[in-house]
Order: structure tokens, then sequence, then C-alpha cells
């Protein structure tokens, strides 16, 4: 059950909301929480156990650590958040990487990242540990982020999790970033993908040079709209349910620097690397060499938290060699022009995502000799004008999703947004929305898969 599709829209959230709404406050909490259990359990039942076994362990874990106020950090303080951090992270490798499961649990990277922020927290002292399971299960269950994020710390939203009303505009506009959200998704990034998806069809080999860029540009557009729309509409059901969820994303692709991309890229997984990792590493305040070396370990988890296949091996060696450089010297040369930085990133970026997209490393080979002919010549074009075709179908897509990844929609929002003719903007994307949602064949989101 995924938020794009007709079964969650018009089945799942009405009735939820309804139920949500007439039960008192101090019982929406459980209400949440059996809602979020039983979403999770029509996508994954056979994993549900698992999630909650998250909650259990790391409940009763963060409330043995701390018995009192008072009691400051010690052996058993070490040892208990080493333990919650064995069991959270060796599940999470157990299914991921030793190849013994048959599949992946449906969102198991996000919560588990979650939950371990939460555990983390307790032991620093920076929050105090959770004495109500239930509050602890909605923080980590919640179903607008449980499956693909954003990133929660439970800091912001301990507040919300106690107590928490939702006014009519808060359901307004969390309705409509629901709604634009659904529009990312379904008007652009499933239909621009699937041009994408012809050219895997056709095979890499049998295509020409200007297709092959368009199908790096493509991916680049349908990765974002899709996992961007995807944390708008966590957002929008956060706030009809009361609680703030982060922003995930920032137009990332007006970036004058990768460094600069990342930071406006899944923001709070990004943020975790750099809490919990990167800064307790030691950051950029030992030198170059040791902010060299830090920044290795925290790309390194980053690929092997994709995947640890050799094509996540090479997007994240790719993307440190170009951090690194930008450390060195090319980020100030880049930062000097206005014009030059953004053309860098919109070159180098969907580069890197071919490495994300093509498992098949040999694949990704072939690939870039098409992206690069110059490299090699494999195979034989069947059409060296295929491009032109391509072009003519998706070219309005392009131009959305180029202008879509501007500043320009969110600025003109944010003034109209609760005036007619924002009103007006919203319902028809909402309606072009279940246009597409019945025309099309259901098409999950693409970071379930991690």
């Amino acid at each position: 059950m995924v938020f794009s599709s007709f079964e969650f829209l018009f089945r799942f959230l009405p009735i939820f909301l309804i139920i949500y709404y007439i039960t008192p406050k101090r019982f929406k909490n459980c209400i949440l929480f059996a809602g979020s259990i039983l979403f999770y359990t029509v996508g994954e039942a056979e994993y549900v156990f698992l999630l909650l076994g998250s909650v259990l362990v790391n409940y009763v874990l963060g409330r043995v650590m701390y018995r009192n106020a008072m009691e400051g950090r010690g052996f058993r303080q070490r040892f208990l958040l080493i333990l919650a951090l064995c069991y959270d992270f060796g599940l999470l490798f157990f299914y991921k990487y030793s190849g013994y499961a048959d599949h992946l649990p449906l969102g198991i990277s996000f919560y588990t990242f979650q939950i371990a922020a939460y555990i983390i927290d307790v032991y620093r002292g920076v929050i105090p540990a959770e004495h109500s399971v239930v509050r602890l299960g909605t923080y980590l269950t919640m179903f607008p982020q449980l499956i693909a994020g954003p990133i929660i710390n439970y800091s912001e939203v301990r507040a919300a999790l106690r107590e928490r009303k939702v006014t009519f505009d808060d359901f307004e506009e969390g309705l409509k970033l629901l709604i634009l959200g659904l529009g990312a998704k379904v008007i652009i990034a499933d239909r621009i993908g699937m041009l994408w998806n012809s050219i895997q069809t056709i095979g890499f080999s049998s295509i020409s040079t200007p297709l092959a860029w368009m199908g790096a540009f493509a991916y680049s557009i349908e990765l974002y709209f899709d996992f961007a729309g995807y944390s708008m509409m966590a957002r929008g059901l956060g706030r009809m349910l009361g609680f703030e969820i982060p922003i995930n994303f920032r137009q990332p692709y007006m970036s004058k620097s990768v460094s600069e991309f990342w930071r406006r890229w899944h923001i709070t997984l990004g943020r975790w690397f750099r809490e919990y990792v990167y800064i307790p590493l030691g950051g950029n305040r030992r030198g170059k060499v040791r902010t060299f070396f830090n920044l290795t370990v925290v790309w390194a988890l980053t690929a092997l938290w994709h995947g640890a296949d050799g094509n996540y091996l090479i997007w994240g060696g790719a993307l440190l060699v170009l951090l690194g450089l930008e450390k060195l010297f090319l980020g100030n040369w880049l930062s000097k022009s206005r014009i030059v930085g953004h053309l860098y990133v919109l070159f180098v970026v969907p580069l890197t995502w071919m490495a994300f997209a093509i498992s098949d490393v040999r694949q990704l080979g072939i690939y870039f000799t098409k992206l690069f002919p110059f490299l090699s010549q494999t195979g034989h074009v069947m059409d060296r004008f295929d491009y032109v075709k391509c072009l003519s179908d998706y070219w309005p897509l392009f131009v959305l999703g180029i202008f879509f990844a501007t500043p320009i929609p969110a600025a003109f929002y944010k003034v109209v947004g609760k005036k007619w003719i924002g009103n007006i903007a919203v319902a028809v994307i909402l309606i072009l929305g279940i246009y597409y949602l019945a025309v099309s064949t259901n098409n999950p989101f693409m970071y379930f898969n991690f």
C-alpha cells in the first residue's frame, strides 16, 4: 500500500483520519500506532514483528540505561548502547548484506537509523528515555515516514507526541502538500521514468549518444521527483496528524557544487551521518588528512546503506573523489562563478546517478561508452536518430522537470497558496494525478528498495 494508490488515498487514509479525529486526545497515539502497524502489515505482514521488536528492545534498553535523572554515563550505559546498536544494525546487516534473507524488509534501513538516533541521543543525555512504549512506538512506526523517511529525530516530535492539535489550517496545508507530492510522483516522475525504462528495454549497446544523455537526465529527474514527492506527501500527512516532519529536499539541482548538492538532497540522511558519524570522528577540525578520512568513512557507509553491490561502491567512490577535490581547491574555484558551478553540477550529478541506477557493472561500463563514445565503441546503434522520437515525446516532461526543480514554483506557491489561484492550481494537480493513477500501473516509490 503506497501513498500514490487508490487503496491508500480513498480507502485507508479517509477511514483512518475519521477515526483519528474523533478519538480523544489521550488515545490518539494508540490509534496512530495501531493504524501504522496495520499500514505496514498490509505491505509486509511477515516482518511486522521485526518492526515491533525494534520498538520493544530499544524501549527496554533505553529505560534501563538511565534509571534516574541524576545518573551519569558509565560502563552500564556504554554497554547498553553497544548492545542496542548491535541489535539494530545487526538485523539491518543480516537482511541487507548477508544473502541469507529472501528479501529486504520494507523500510528497515530508515527505521533502523531512526531508532539508532533515539538510543544514541538517550545515551548522550540529549533526550530522556521515553517512559511510554506507545509513544516510542508511535514515533518509530508513524506511517507517513515509516517506509522511506524523512528520518526524524525524537527531539523533533517529542512535544507533539505528548500533546498536539490539528487546526483546519493544518489540515488544509497538509492536504495541499499531499496533493503536490502526489503530482510530483505521478505526473512527472512516473511519466519521465518511462523513457529510462524504454532505454533499458532497448539495451544500452544499441542506443545513440544523445539518447544516452537523455536517459541520464531523465533518470535524474525521475529519482528527484519520486523521492521528493514522497517526502512532500509524508510532510503533508504529518501536518494532518499534528506533526511537523522536517524538509528533506531544498532544490538540490540548483546547487553550485556536489558538496552543496548533498546538503540539499535527502537532508535527513545527511544530517544523520553528520551528527552520528562525521562529527564524532572529528569532522573537519583535525586537518585536511583527517577530514578526508572522515569523509571516506561517511561515504563508504552511505554507499553501503544503499546496498553492497559494486555499482553503489563506484557511486560512493565517485562522490568521495568529487567532494575531496572540492575540499582541496575545486570548491573555491566554482564559488567564483554564478554559472560554471551550476553547469558543473548538472553535468556530473547525472553521471553519478548512472552508477546508482545500473547495478550490473559491465552494463554500466557500456553505458558510459555511449555517453562518451571516444572512450570506446560497443555494439551497433539500432537508430542514430533514436533520440529525435524520444525528444518529441518527452520534451514537455523535461521542461516540467527543469522548471519545478527551480525555486520559482515554491516562491509562487508561497504567495498564492492560500488564494483562489493557488487552490485552482492544487485542484488541477489533483485531477491530473488521479487521472494518471487511473490509466497507469502501480509504480512504487523508488526508495522503497532501500
